[in-house]
């Protein structure tokens, strides 16, 4: 494999900082909200209240699966270094077993107790996931692993589906940083699904496998883009050609398609992944202006030359499908939706980020982060539209 060059850590915060296309790197805490009208009543498959066990559950992810379990009726611990304090759904956690530990060194936490369900959202090292998943196989029925469309780095095909062959070692000598991360972020991820398969056997290990996810309480402000920017209406930068697809998901369709396969112990692979139809980026643009009361005029800039001199390579969820990235956005999701998963209203979910955004639990530091950031998009738009508009004059 290749040598690694930093350390873990320092390798997820600069994947994190590139902005690339590793769907779940960087995925962060904030406060939000929670939805109300999404609470489901528990229905006859839930009617087993469940242990769940969440490594991890502090972060992006974590907090909705709590909010969408515990409204079900079942019960969640989670087990975290007990750094990070929860500032969404805070009022929540006090309802939740909080073990602490480090899955680095210091599992005792976990030696002892038993739990229905395990899910990994933390598993950012196949050592990690192979000694949690261990220690753990005869005290839990079932372990679910959050994994990523990563796994199909270098994306090469078409209706990518769950029984493709996955690359299980880096390749030696890659110069682009960008693209040693992601090989090695997808790489990581495959082989820590096997760790988790070896341990707990297939009949009784879930992998789900989200792409990009946005919403309340994402703060890698790859997605925040389109919320902030339609907001204010004008002249719109669109990004590429259009039958260029694009692939998204909101992180509470993920969350509760998760809790709903441990209720109903649906042990298999599956792309999480929206949306419901085939969507290209024009498409997107024009759906995701519906969540606000301005007009717009696209500007759409097909010419992957000029974008990639203007530094537009992607604009998340639009990644440029060329090359590696060809098939970013073209998983199946055929087993995803035969197995329940559902979808919120795109502009309804566009506006509850906006909100989100302009809420308390976003920091002024992280506003001026992105808002601030002079080398973004969203901050040199008008430069990128006025020098299209003389090289098409």
């Amino acid at each position: 494999m290749t040598k690694k060059l930093t350390t873990r850590r320092q390798f997820i915060e600069r994947g994190a900082k590139l902005g690339i296309a590793i769907p779940l790197i960087g995925s962060g805490l904030l406060g939000c909200n929670f939805n109300e009208e999404k609470k489901e009543e528990a229905t006859e498959s839930s009617s087993k209240k469940l242990s769940i066990l969440i490594l991890g559950g502090t972060s992006f992810l974590g907090p909705h699966q709590i909010a969408y379990a515990l409204g079900r009726g079942h019960s969640v611990s989670t087990f975290t270094r007990g750094k990070t304090l929860p500032t969404i759904h805070q009022e929540l956690f006090k309802n939740v077993t909080q073990l602490v530990g480090d899955r680095n060194n210091d599992l005792s936490a976990l030696e002892k107790g038993t739990w229905d369900v395990v899910i990994d959202n933390s598993g950012q090292n196949v050592e990690w996931t192979k000694n949690s998943a261990e220690l753990l196989k005869d005290r839990t029925d079932l372990y679910l692993y959050t994994s990523s469309t990563g796994v199909y780095y270098p994306y090469l095909t078409e209706d990518i589906k769950e029984g493709t062959k996955l690359l299980l070692e880096e390749p030696q000598e890659l110069e682009d940083e960008e693209m040693r991360i992601e090989y090695w972020y997808g790489v990581m991820k495959a082989n820590s699904e096997l760790a988790a398969k070896k341990a707990y056997g297939e009949d009784r290990t879930i992998i789900v496998r989200p792409t990009y996810m946005f919403g309340p309480a994402d703060k890698t402000n790859r997605f925040i883009h389109w919320p902030l920017r339609l907001s204010e209406g004008g002249e719109v930068l669109v990004p590429g050609k259009p039958q260029d697809p694009v692939q998204y998901i909101d992180v509470r369709d993920v969350a509760e398609f998760m809790i709903r396969l441990i209720e109903e112990k649906h042990t298999d692979t599956f792309n999480a992944v929206g949306p419901k139809t085939a969507q290209n980026m024009y498409d997107f643009v024009e759906e995701v202006s519906k969540a606000f009361d301005v007009e717009h005029t696209f500007i759409k800039l097909d010419d992957y030359e000029f974008l990639k001199a203007n530094k537009v390579p992607y604009l998340v969820p639009w990644i440029m499908p060329e090359g590696n990235n060809y098939g970013s956005a073209r998983a199946n999701i055929d087993k995803a939706l035969a197995a329940g998963l559902t979808y919120r209203d795109l502009p309804t979910s566009i506006r509850e980020t906006y909100n989100w955004w302009h809420s308390d639990g976003v920091t002024d530091e992280m506003r001026q982060k992105f808002e601030g950031n002079t080398g973004n998009v969203f901050n040199r738009e008008k430069e990128i539209i006025a020098a299209w508009k003389k090289n098409n004059s």
